[in-house]
């Protein structure tokens, strides 16, 4: 299996390493930048959302958990920044989630680790083959995915887990351009109602609008332009522990995903 750990531009880190300083996505820009012209269009985006302080509020209270964090943390380093991607440039599959746990990726680095949302996710791609070990703790940690690469609509813990409208609106330029960059793309699966609107709109913005516009649902598929969109509730506590989602379920989605990413793949 093929796999990659790219984390958007971070720079290889040695095994415990960590999450580095921000400055390091900046220096990550400029050494991939004379590597591999794709990798540096990625990395350059990381930068920019690792960077971004568009919304007062969210700034706050992401900054706020990492300097007061809970019990059990209260030991670890947080990384109290936004999140960019992580994954597989080449990737045909975009795994779509919400935004970062305030306890989850915003400590850890990396868009769902670090929770227990994160472990049914990991464990899942594990089992199907996308990623090269079934847990994941921070970013750095040796995981890595062949042909998924995992995102979220907004890039920044939001508090009560509820981003705004004005938000949500600010974060979409960021998954836009994280759309155009992943060449190799296919299918889009959204985890949960908000990742499916979120991608309709990015859809939008490139040019790909469908109406009326397709209904919300695990299992739920739609063809939007090139790309197909998949839906799948999201793994969120309230549905992975009542049994709404359940394992196989979420690996018959991605199962789904990979058989329609080899009739869609560009």
């Amino acid at each position: 299996m093929r796999t990659h750990g790219f984390d958007s531009g971070r720079p290889n880190l040695p095994s415990g390493q960590g999450v580095p300083p921000a400055a390091s996505w900046h220096t990550a820009r400029s050494l991939t930048a004379s590597a591999d012209p794709h990798l540096a269009k990625l990395a350059t985006l990381a930068a920019d959302i690792v960077d971004c302080r568009r919304c007062p509020r969210l700034v706050e209270w992401r900054e706020r958990v990492a300097r007061e964090k809970v019990r059990r943390f209260r030991d670890e380093p947080y990384w109290g920044r936004p999140l960019p991607g992580f994954g597989d440039p080449g990737a045909r599959i975009l795994l779509l989630g919400l935004a970062p746990a305030a306890h989850g990726g915003n400590r850890t680095g990396r868009i769902f680790t670090g929770d227990a949302s994160g472990d049914f996710v990991w464990a899942r791609l594990y089992e199907t083959g996308f990623a090269n070990r079934p847990v994941s703790r921070r970013a750095g940690d040796g995981l890595a995915l062949a042909d998924a690469y995992v995102t979220a609509a907004v890039r920044c813990a939001p508090p009560a887990n509820k981003p705004t409208i004005v938000e949500r609106d600010s974060c979409a330029p960021y998954l836009v351009r994280e759309i155009r960059l992943l060449e190799r793309l296919a299918v889009v699966v959204a985890l949960g109602g908000f990742a499916w609107d979120a991608a309709l709109r990015a859809f939008d913005a490139l040019g790909h609008t469908t109406r009326p516009r397709p209904r919300f649902g695990h299992g739920a598929s739609a063809a939007i332009g090139p790309y197909r969109l998949l839906g799948s509730y999201h793994p969120s506590q309230q549905n992975t522990f009542t049994g709404r989602l359940t394992p196989a379920m979420f690996r018959g989605v991605l199962e789904r995903a990979r058989e329609l990413s080899a009739h869609e793949a560009r």
